[in-house]
């Protein structure tokens, strides 16, 4: 069995991720299958999820990196219009109320955004 990668993974200059605007879109390893993830800012923090949605795992953008509803407070499912509060990936409307978006683990420094992986989630090379 190959030896998981905990180092932190660059993602984007922290300029790429406006507050509220288009997330950037990458792609990592669920348990060792491709799947989709997406980072945004929200309230100046940054945040990144699978790109999941909790009710059915289909990818949830309406557009490419477009993941915000009309007022821009909540993250929503393209497919199903499920809501999501942004800080902690929970569904607030929809018809997955309770459940969560998977979170990844990010940090912000010196200008630059990091994911780290884990046991369930880790980089493609």
């Amino acid at each position: 069995m190959p030896e998981l990668n905990k180092e932190p993974q660059f993602l984007c200059e922290s300029s790429a991720l406006e507050e509220c605007g288009e997330a950037v879109v990458f792609d990592v390893l669920e348990w060792g299958q491709s799947v989709s993830a997406f980072a945004v800012r929200y309230d100046n923090e940054v945040v990144a999820y699978l790109n999941q949605c909790a009710h059915v795992p289909t990818q949830m953008d309406w557009e490419p990196g477009k993941f915000w509803d009309q007022d821009k407070r909540f993250i929503i499912c393209s497919v199903h219009g499920a809501l999501y509060d942004p800080p902690n990936g929970q569904c607030v409307g929809g018809p997955c109320v309770g459940k969560r978006l998977v979170k990844m683990t990010v940090e912000e420094r010196d200008k630059q955004v990091y994911w780290y992986p884990s046991d369930r989630i880790q980089p493609i090379f």
